[in-house]
Parts: structure tokens; C-alpha cells; sequence
């Protein structure tokens, strides 16, 4: 088997089970029912307090499904703790007429869903039918990873092919009650796949890397625009499909990890209660000035520049830098954190968190490397 590579004219990209992508206003009133393995399908909804709480956008979907609900748990909180995910198993393990789960809501829920059919597989052999309904940009309806944290606050997690959600559905009106501050971070969260993926060695250059370059223009582009009118659903519907461009072509190929700005993120996110999106906004851009000191990762970043109207210089290093700036200007226009001021991390956690990011690192390179960027992290 031909793995992908840095060589873009060798490689193997390996389509997930992904069956359909439906996106535009209205969407969910449109097509969810269609969406159900078949006539007599029961599905249990998963998503969070204040989607639930706040919004109609739950009531909506109960009321679609009409007979076919069998239940909504609505607990999943940030970083998808274990606990909820423990309950929210348990009561659809209860009912043996659920075959689905409809995650509602962003990165957590979804995660939540993933898990708990991973769970019900290891017990019956069975895997849920999974419809994603995502109100956010991090772009987990893309993945065959579930993140979820344990009760010591480490984000830990469960991989397998047939985790990636079946249907995925990008409706903007659901996304019109998504909070401006949390869908612009979430948007850097997808700019932070679609270069991540761009530089990552086992990523394909068809389709992967091709459409990482059109994930990134188009989040450069529209997410500026989303800040100025968060209100017109054309814009959201070319943000969502920006971020699954950033993901949803990651095949089963990939190898490993995403990247250093990933892995920062894990270990600065659940131990800190900081949101994966505002981790991104954190360190993306500084660890694309760092990635631009690895000639092979740089030359790839450098490939972003005529994307977001910029004059490629020739010299990768420097090009890539010049994304790295770039990246740290968006975060700033768009009013987003550039820096650990606002959320309760002590300096004392540097070593702490260079050692998760890298992997348990305590010395050399590479933890220097890394730690220097978590310092600057601090205002």
C-alpha cells in the first residue's frame, strides 16, 4: 500500500464512510428524516445545555422526528467530560430500539456521539448510525477520533474507520444561533486542521492538501466577512464548508497526529477550561513561524501565499513566516485572544505543558523549541 507523502505525485488517499453531505439554509427541515438508515429507525438525540435551553433548535429536531425520537440527553458540557458521556451511554444502552444518534451542537456533542456508539460496539458489536448536525466550525463531524475528559481533566480519546459521522448536515440557520465570538475561534480551529493538514507528511496532495489551500483562502476571506454581517446565512454556509474542506478530506490514510499547534491545544484546552477554538487563535500562528524553520513543512505552509493574496518571495522559510503573521493578524482583527491573560494558567504550568505537547518530553530541541513558544503565550 503507497502511503501519501511529501512528494505530491505519489500517494493513496483513503475515502471515509461519510454516505452524505447536505449544506444550506434549512437543510435539517429538509432532509434529516431521509437521513435514518430506514423506515423504522429510532434516534436518540445528543447535545448541550444551552442549545437545548436557549435555543429552539432541539425542539425543532424532536418535532421533526415526531415518533422516531427516543430521547435527548442534553448534559455534554466542554471538553465532553466523562461522566456525562458515562450517563448519556448508559440510557441509550437501556433502549434497544435506538440504531442513531444525531449529534446537535460543536465539537463535544459530536465527540460525545462518536463515543458512545464506540462504546455500545465494544459491548454489542454494533455501531449507531450517526447524523451531525454542527453549530460551530471545529469541524469534529470530520473525524474518526472522539475526544473525550477524563475525571483528572486530561483530554484523552478512541479512534476507529467507523466513527466518522454517516450524514453530515450544515444547516446556516441552526448556525445563525451559534454565539459570534465562539463560531469566529471555531473558525480558527479549522484554519488550524486545513495548515496542519497542508504540512502533515502522511496528508495526500488529492484531495487533502488541494482543498487545505481552499479551506484556509476561504476562512482568510469570509470569517472578516462573518465579523462585519454574522447574520447572512450565505457567508455562514461558505464557512462551513471551509472547515469541512479543512478535514473532511483527511481520508484514512493519515498517520499520527495533526501537528504541534493540535497538541498544544490538547494540553492547554480541558487541564485549563480554555476552548479548543481559542487555543487555535493561541498558538496556530506561532507555531507556523516555528513550522517555517523545517524546510519540508515550510515549503508546504508557503504554497498558502497567492490563496491570500500575497507574492510568494521564492524562500519557503520566509514565506511561511509571512502566514505565520498573517494568522496572528486575523486572530487580532477579529478580536479574538492572542495570549493567556484571560484564563487561569500560572507560569509555573510552562514545563507542564511543553512536556504534554511534546509528548513527554523533558529536555533537547524540540522541548526548547516548544517551550519557548508556550512562554510567549504569557502576556
Amino acid at each position: 500500500m503507497t502511503d501519501a507523502t511529501n512528494n505530491p505525485l505519489s500517494g493513496l488517499w483513503m475515502p471515509t464512510q461519510l454516505q452524505r453531505l447536505y449544506y444550506g439554509s434549512g437543510s435539517v427541515s429538509k432532509h434529516l428524516l431521509d437521513c435514518l438508515p430506514n423506515e423504522n429507525s429510532k434516534a436518540f438525540i445528543i447535545t448541550g445545555n444551552s442549545l437545548a435551553t436557549k435555543t429552539p433548535l432541539v425542539k425543532d429536531v424532536e418535532k421533526l422526528l415526531g415518533s422516531k425520537h427516543a430521547g435527548t440527553f442534553s448534559k455534554i458540557g466542554e471538553h465532553a467530560p466523562v461522566a456525562q458521556l458515562d450517563e448519556a451511554t448508559k440510557i441509550v444502552e437501556n433502549d434497544s430500539s435506538v440504531d442513531t444518534v444525531i449529534s446537535i451542537g460543536g465539537g463535544s456533542p459530536i465527540d460525545s456521539a462518536k463515543a458512545i456508539s464506540y462504546r455500545l460496539h465494544d459491548k454489542s458489536g454494533k455501531w449507531l448510525h450517526h447524523v451531525a448536525i454542527p453549530t460551530t466550525l471545529s469541524a469534529s463531524e470530520c473525524t474518526l477520533m472522539a475526544g473525550y475528559t477524563e475525571s483528572n481533566g486530561v483530554k484523552t480519546g478512541v479512534r476507529a474507520p467507523e466513527l466518522v459521522p454517516h450524514v453530515v448536515l450544515y444547516d446556516a440557520s441552526f448556525a445563525l444561533h451559534t454565539p459570534e465570538r465562539l463560531w469566529t475561534s471555531t473558525g480558527l480551529r479549522a484554519m488550524d486542521h486545513a495548515i496542519e493538514l497542508l504540512y502533515h507528511p502522511t496528508a495526500s496532495e488529492m484531495p487533502a492538501r488541494w482543498l487545505c489551500l481552499q479551506s484556509a483562502a476561504s476562512l482568510f476571506q469570509h470569517l472578516p466577512s462573518y465579523k462585519s454581517n454574522p447574520k447572512d446565512e450565505d457567508i455562514i454556509t461558505k464557512l462551513q464548508l471551509a472547515a469541512f474542506a479543512s478535514l473532511g478530506f483527511l481520508g484514512y490514510n493519515i498517520k499520527g497526529g495533526l501537528g504541534l499547534s493540535h497538541a498544544l491545544g490538547y494540553a492547554l484546552g480541558s487541564p485549563y477550561s480554555i476552548p479548543h477554538g481559542i487555543t487555535s487563535c493561541l498558538t496556530l500562528g506561532h507555531v507556523v513561524k516555528l513550522k517555517a524553520q523545517d524546510p519540508e513543512a515550510a515549503k508546504q505552509v508557503a504554497r498558502l501565499l497567492p490563496f491570500i493574496n500575497e507574492t510568494p518571495s521564492g524562500d519557503a522559510k520566509k514565506d511561511a513566516e509571512k502566514v505565520g503573521e498573517r494568522l496572528l493578524k486575523l486572530v487580532k482583527d477579529l478580536g479574538l485572544d492572542s495570549d493567556l491573560r484571560n484564563y487561569k494558567v500560572e507560569r509555573s504550568e510552562i514545563p507542564v505543558i511543553t512536556q504534554r505537547a511534546t509528548g513527554g518530553q523533558e529536555s533537547g530541541p524540540v522541548y526548547d523549541a516548544v517551550e519557548g513558544l508556550v512562554k510567549g503565550l504569557f502576556p
